[in-house]
């Protein structure tokens, strides 16, 4: 985190055509944190595959803010996977919960 202002918006899913945005997903779990404290824990998740998408709103309007469609707010994947021409697939930032605790720590990328 380059700072504690805004907030932390964070996804997780299990469904591949709503990754990265959720927005279709009824089943995804999105949280938001005060960029202050941006760890967060995810009780009683089934067995499978999951891939998490974070982003960090500095100005706390809700949204992951672009300029030509380049982010000008920070973002990450589980899995960290590399980041070329926009988000990555699920595969990518897929990781596989077989009932033992799994931690994931996601790097965040500012460009501007």
């Amino acid at each position: 985190m380059r700072s504690a202002k805004g907030m932390i918006r964070v996804c997780l899913t299990a469904d591949p055509t709503n990754f990265p945005k959720c927005v279709d997903d009824r089943d995804a779990i999105t949280r938001s944190l005060p960029a202050s404290s941006p760890v967060t824990r995810f009780d009683d998740l089934g067995q499978g595959d999951y891939a998490i998408a974070v982003i960090h709103d500095e100005n706390g309007n809700a949204r992951l803010d672009t300029l030509a469609g380049i982010p000008r707010e920070g973002f990450g994947f589980s899995r960290n996977p590399r980041i070329v021409f926009g988000p990555p697939r699920f595969a990518a930032a897929a990781f596989t919960l077989n009932g033992a605790a799994e931690k994931q720590q996601v790097m965040m990328h500012y460009i501007f």
